[in-house]
């Protein structure tokens, strides 16, 4: 299958994914205090930024390790066509991302059972309550 519907993380600001951490009270306190002073407009912008810095800081090992386990990186969609044209084919898929992946909401379970042999998702899987209890079975 060609890689011509992944498109990277980045351009697409607005699709994010809510994460709760706990902090100790001397932690936050110092988050508040670099907020006050100016540093950050909020904690939420702290900590993306304290997350992206370690993100960089990493970046080397996070892309030698994605071309190792050749992950695709950003979001990846698969459409009812995509699996129709694997089914057509008679292969099935290895799915690795790293990032977003979606299944369509048109895609049977069915289908995904005839197509998808693995999967494996760094980050988040969207996919119908249908297609995901399909799926359980075969994610690594």
């Amino acid at each position: 299958m060609a890689n011509n519907n992944i498109t990277p993380i980045r351009t697409r600001a607005g699709d994010t994914e809510k994460v709760t951490i706990n902090l100790g009270y001397v932690d936050l306190g110092q988050v508040d205090l670099m907020v006050q002073e100016g540093f950050y407009s909020n904690r939420t912008d702290f900590i993306r930024t304290a997350i992206r810095n370690q993100l960089s800081t990493h970046a080397d090992v996070v892309s030698q390790t994605v071309a190792r386990k050749t992950l695709e990186l950003g979001l990846r969609h698969y459409s009812r066509a995509d699996l129709e044209a694997v089914q057509e084919r008679n292969e099935k898929l290895h799915i690795q991302v790293l990032g977003l992946a979606t299944i369509a909401a048109d895609v049977t379970p069915e289908l995904v059972e005839a197509t998808i042999a693995s999967i494996t998702v760094l980050g988040v899987l969207q996919a119908s309550p249908e297609i995901k209890a399909v799926l359980i079975d075969k994610m690594g």
